[in-house]
């Protein structure tokens, strides 16, 4: 009897499929709706579902063209179109028999913005966790031709065809204080220069590790990180794929400019590997996005006391480490850049008050080397080499065309080393773009540091305003 009764509830599941196959509307990916930004000047991908092996049509207002294709047996399609330049509004009519009006569209400057709980962080803040100027921002931050879309928070041990839907929103106070600070603040700065619609979509999670939004066969090249089992009942964003499985992955086809990235806390101890672990996801998301000179801007965690973290007397974790393998990165892989946030840092809160820093900072990366503007600096000095005579250190750096300032204010945060391995507090000086280290316990020094620590206050500036990133000589 009860193998009866199985067959017949399994025979009705398929007619009732058979049914939803054959009555099928055009269903979109979320973030295919009304008051979305397309890339201009690009030919983005359309796709979605509809009844099984039916001619699909789509006509874009902003041209005379239709682009065909033909949804499968399942319903699947997927199709590509072409942009013109920036501009709108326009809409876009997808047809498979029975038709659908996608209304107030614009092409312009799509970026996708993710990472951890500082790319999450909305401009009116998380509960009892200000941001500095927030509601004045809020206030002043209405905007038809800024525009943005959320991916909700998903985890998955799966793939999946689509993410949860949600809607773009257009800018305004109400709309925008739910939405990333970070992101928001990066599109701001990106219209004021370029005066085109910006589209900006916000994929992030708080507290997730790098590999939660890398892939599996990404993560192949990393067998010390457990994979999440498919068959998982409840996977969270600590466990490797789970994010791309839910929010990132469903996204991926969804033509972009570039990306930014704000990441990186929640891999705090373990910084050796993260250097690996975040080269990999860059290549993971050009080879997704198909393409191999993507835009790939990312922010510098700031200075914080993680000690908080180490309970049950376990050894507090320098998280300089973590900054000075993201600096590895950013010098290593083509086409990426670092904004430095030595000077935002809050010992004992993660989430820094002042997100507008970096924000414009990361626009200025996609200003300069993205769009090509000129007249403004836009990176950090970096570490470049050291010389040492009798007992002094003479540290040179990149990016310092016209050198250095401590505003007025000591130069902290040097130490230097001799044989004995063991740092002290140096005094540090500023000589014609040079900075010379002395320190009265070291005669003959081997090695200094800058900042090299959890929590330090930046103390070093380029003139345009750049604080000097941490940094050390040595590999101890």
């Amino acid at each position: 009897m009860y193998s009866v009764k199985k067959s017949v509830f399994l025979f009705c599941l398929i007619l009732l499929g058979n049914h939803f196959l054959a009555n099928a509307k055009i269903v979109l990916p979320g973030f295919f709706n009304d008051h979305m930004v397309l890339q201009q000047q690009s030919q983005p991908a359309i796709w979605g579902w509809a009844r099984p092996n039916q001619k699909i049509i789509v006509q874009p207002s902003w041209t005379s063209k239709k682009f065909q294709t033909k949804s499968d047996a399942t319903g699947k399609w997927r199709l590509t179109i072409e942009t013109i330049a920036a501009g709108g509004p326009y809409e876009m009519r997808i047809s498979d028999g029975e038709q659908m009006v996608l209304t107030d569209l614009y092409l312009g400057e799509v970026w996708l913005c993710s990472g951890q709980s500082n790319m999450e962080m909305p401009m009116k803040g998380f509960k009892d966790q200000a941001l500095l100027h927030s509601n004045d921002a809020i206030f002043h931050s209405k905007n038809p031709l800024i525009r943005f879309y959320t991916v909700p928070r998903a985890t998955k041990a799966l793939p999946q065809d689509s993410s949860k839907s949600a809607n773009w929103k257009i800018a305004e106070a109400a709309s925008v204080a739910d939405f990333s600070a970070t992101a928001y603040y990066f599109g701001k700065h990106l219209f004021e220069q370029l005066q085109i619609p910006i589209g900006l979509i916000n994929i992030s999670y708080s507290g997730t590790p790098i590999e939660a939004f890398m892939s599996p066969e990404s993560l192949k090249a990393f067998p010390e990180i457990p994979t999440t089992p498919t068959t998982e009942p409840k996977p969270s964003n600590k466990m490797a794929s789970t994010v791309y499985h839910g929010m990132l992955q469903p996204f991926w086809g969804f033509e972009i400019k570039g990306m930014i990235w704000y990441q990186g806390e929640t891999n705090y101890d373990r910084p050796g590997q993260y250097e690996h672990l975040f080269t990999a996801f860059i290549k993971e998301a050009r080879a997704s996005s198909h393409q191999a000179e993507l835009p790939f801007y990312f922010a510098q965690i700031a200075p914080f006391d993680y000690g908080v973290y180490a309970t049950g007397g376990a050894p507090v974790i320098n998280s300089a480490f973590l900054r000075e393998a993201q600096s590895k990165v950013a010098a290593s892989v083509e086409n990426t850049g670092m904004a430095v946030l030595m000077d935002i840092g809050e010992e004992k809160s993660i989430h820094p008050m002042d997100k507008e820093t970096g924000g414009k900072r990361l626009a200025y990366w996609a200003l300069t080397k993205t769009y090509g503007m000129k007249g403004f600096a836009f990176q950090s000095p970096s570490y470049d080499s050291v010389q040492i005579k009798d007992n002094q250190l003479t540290l040179f750096f990149k990016n310092a065309p016209n050198g250095f300032t401590g505003y007025g204010k000591p130069l902290n945060g040097f130490e230097m080393a001799g044989v004995d391995k063991v740092f002290y507090a140096a005094e540090a000086k500023i000589v014609q773009g040079k900075i010379v280290l002395t320190a009265k316990e070291v005669t003959k020094p081997i090695a200094a540091r800058y900042a090299f620590k959890n929590f330090i206050a930046a103390s070093v500036f380029s003139t345009e305003g750049f604080p000097l990133s941490s940094f050390r000589t040595d590999q101890w």
